[in-house]
């Protein structure tokens, strides 16, 4: 693969494992905010782990929220990554990014809460980072909030309620799940990802 992918550091992310992941298909992937390498990247990542009013005070400090909000190539967001795609979280009642319509939901209480271990994530029909997977293979999640079921939805998994487990919205792509603690199926989607045309 012909790609220079570069992975935003934002909170509580554990940027090693998945330089790995990335590795174990033969993508070399930087870590950096600087926004010259950013901007030369052909694929970007936004990773995140902890709470969104947090993670987005730190993106803020830095300019990244700017910077984000202007790229054209590929974007991967992943767990709070994604979340914070969106217009706003109802965890801190953070603003968010807003490069995504819809707002994030604390999921119910019921069956337990956070919802964390191994689940189903039931792709839709042509889903792109979903292609040579199974339609309703299993990933790593570790989360207590979750994005809407709506236009952008690309796979939807169920935990006491459904919720988007990966979203598009042309270059923009999200998954809720971990794919670098997800095993052949998230290198897949990490492939697919890199696949992407810039």
């Amino acid at each position: 693969m012909n790609v220079r992918a570069v992975i935003i550091p934002g909170s509580g992310a554990n940027f090693g494992s998945l330089r790995q992941a990335c590795a174990r298909i033969g993508v070399e992937a930087e870590v950096s905010d600087d926004p010259s390498r950013v901007g030369a990247a052909s694929h970007v990542i936004l990773p995140g782990v902890g709470a969104a009013g947090h993670a987005m005070r730190g993106l803020r400090a830095r300019g990244v929220d700017r910077l984000i909000r202007r790229l054209g190539q590929p974007l991967l967001g992943i767990c709070l990554g994604m979340q914070l795609l969106f217009e706003g979280s109802d965890e801190d009642d953070a603003e968010c990014l807003g490069v995504l319509p819809g707002r994030v939901r604390r999921l119910p209480a019921e069956p337990r809460w956070p919802h964390m271990g191994w689940n189903r994530a039931r792709a839709v029909p042509g889903a792109a980072l979903f292609d040579g997977i199974a339609a309703d293979a299993w990933f790593y999640f570790v989360h207590g909030y979750a994005a809407p079921v709506d236009a952008t939805l690309q796979a939807r998994t169920d935990y006491g309620t459904a919720f988007a487990s990966a979203v598009r919205a042309g270059p923009v792509h999200g998954v809720q799940f971990h794919p670098e603690k997800s095993a052949a199926a998230g290198r897949r989607v990490l492939a697919n990802f890199f696949s992407t045309p810039c």
